[in-house]
């Protein structure tokens, strides 16, 4: 029987989330590709208790993650009962909704009967009555926004959610969306966009200061860009890398000698930092305070301790951000 650790919350800072009164580990566990049928149970279950035992408490999911589609909230519905049932009230747990999940016009999107029915399998796969945050995966064009954010109203009020949230959101989407909440009475908690030291778009298109001016959260995906950001990439694409594969998400073209060259020169700056490079790039998003969390995934124990190692050094002076703009941004 799995005993967490006693020491579980003494070195990973906890961040309010907007103007809320839930606060999230800086660091949080999303389980996106290493939760499914091809992936040995034990490895999984011991991704999250070491998780746990680091103070990470939040765990993210959507309905879709696996692969297949369900695996993951399966997976982490079997590790709770087994492993986290005395600690649910010490977990943050979420789902979204927004992709594709089955068959036909019901199945994705933004409708309120695809979003609660989404949920209400969402609950069963984990074996959970709630979870503490429901979101929108992304805006839907054809459904009005008042009919998506009230469908996340509804989840709250049947008591199916605690807080709702908006992923893949633009500012002037996720204005509108908090607008709407708000006359529902129900708060929009937070934004789950991609950031990175290699993707600003957060920044480019103002994101950041609409969470800043609204007072709501963010947690940020992909923060080390698909794998790029870890050092696996300084001599090229190895063999068994994302890269490598048949993934949507990261091709092998995209890493050019000009990339491998600029990943070479963060790892410098990094390593002057006493940080591995997948060290500083989570860091660098969790800077100054304006991301209360950042996404990372973990194919293994060791994965997680060396993401939560990024917590010691926060900091960075105005020369390093400098250094960093120039790689990125040549």
């Amino acid at each position: 029987m799995y005993t967490a650790h006693p020491d579980r919350y003494a070195d990973l800072p906890y961040r309010r989330t907007g103007r809320s009164g839930l606060k999230l580990p800086a660091l949080s566990l999303g389980l996106w590709h290493n939760f499914g049928p091809d992936r040995p149970v034990e490895t999984q279950r011991a991704i999250l208790r070491r998780a746990f035992d680091l103070g990470v408490t939040h765990f993210d999911l959507a309905n879709n993650y696996g692969p297949p589609p369900g695996a993951a909230e399966s997976a982490l519905g079997e590790a709770l009962r087994a492993d986290f049932a005395p600690y649910r009230d010490e977990l943050v747990i979420s789902t979204k909704a927004g992709y594709l999940m089955w068959p036909g016009p019901y199945g994705e999107w933004g409708s309120r009967k695809y979003l609660l029915s989404s949920l209400d399998q969402s609950l069963k796969r984990m074996g959970l009555d709630h979870v503490d945050i429901f979101y929108s995966h992304r805006p839907d064009p054809d459904t009005p926004l008042e009919e998506t954010m009230g469908a996340l109203h509804s989840a709250v009020q049947q008591g199916k959610a605690l807080y709702v949230g908006v992923s893949n959101y633009s500012a002037e989407q996720t204005r509108e969306a908090a607008r709407i909440l708000a006359d529902l009475g129900t708060p929009l908690l937070i934004h789950q966009p991609r950031y990175s030291m290699l993707d600003r778009r957060p920044e480019d298109e103002g994101l950041l200061d609409a969470l800043d001016e609204l007072q709501v959260g963010s947690i940020v995906f992909s923060p080390l860009e698909q794998g790029l950001l870890t050092g696996r990439y300084l001599d090229g694409v190895p063999e068994d890398s994302r890269a490598a594969s048949d993934s949507p998400f990261l091709d092998s073209d995209a890493v050019t000698e000009d990339l491998v060259g600029r990943l070479r020169a963060l790892n410098d700056v990094a390593r002057s930092r006493g940080q591995t490079l997948a060290q500083m790039a989570l860091a660098w998003v969790l800077r100054g305070g304006r991301v209360t969390s950042a996404l990372v995934g973990a194919s293994s124990p060791r994965q997680i301790e060396d993401s939560v190692g990024a917590v010691r050094n926060l900091d960075f002076d105005a020369e390093e951000l400098a250094r960093i703009d120039a790689i990125v941004k040549g």
